[in-house]
């Protein structure tokens, strides 16, 4: 399968430091009507996302994921499923001991991307990663896809200058 991998804050939501509560969830300008764009398309969809806020102590593991299933409906009312959210809730300065970890799996480290290649099969070529961070496209490069940086305005006309080029 051809797929698209988003980068979470600053790309698909306002960048709000440590978001996690649903009625702060902002969405970039055209970021659900960019998702329907590719949907159509036939890509299949997912979030990678570092989450530093859950070893920081700020929010959970739960609390998060609650955020990213709002996310998943609000896309999917336009037409667009998100397939996966995949995220790193670590930091080596975590007060979270559990999480207080110098992982594979924090971006720029392709962990995640390697992860999701592991369980779905992903057509590299055919693949790419959009992120609003030089360490978004570094992931993706060091996981063999082609990486985007997004630097803000319509995601839809990002978007469609990618795959329409």
């Amino acid at each position: 399968m051809k797929a698209v991998f988003f980068d979470r804050d600053g790309t698909l939501n306002v960048d709000r430091d440590y978001l996690y509560k649903i009625e702060d969830l902002r969405w970039m300008p055209h970021a659900r009507e960019a998702l329907a764009f590719l949907a159509q398309r036939d890509y299949t969809l997912f979030v990678i996302t570092n989450q530093s806020g859950v070893a920081r102590g700020y929010y959970t593991v739960e609390q998060m994921q609650a955020l990213h299933e709002r996310m998943a409906q609000d896309a999917l009312s336009y037409g667009a499923k998100l397939e996966k959210f995949y995220f790193c809730p670590h930091h080596k300065e975590g007060k979270i001991v559990e999480y207080a970890i110098d992982c594979d799996c924090r971006k720029p480290k392709p962990g995640m991307l390697l992860q999701c290649f592991s369980e779905y099969e992903i057509d590299k070529e055919n693949s790419f990663m959009i992120g609003d961070s030089k360490r978004d496209v570094e992931c993706a490069e060091a996981a063999g896809i082609k990486g985007y940086l997004y630097k803000g305005g319509s995601l839809l006309e990002f978007v469609k200058k990618i795959v329409l080029g």
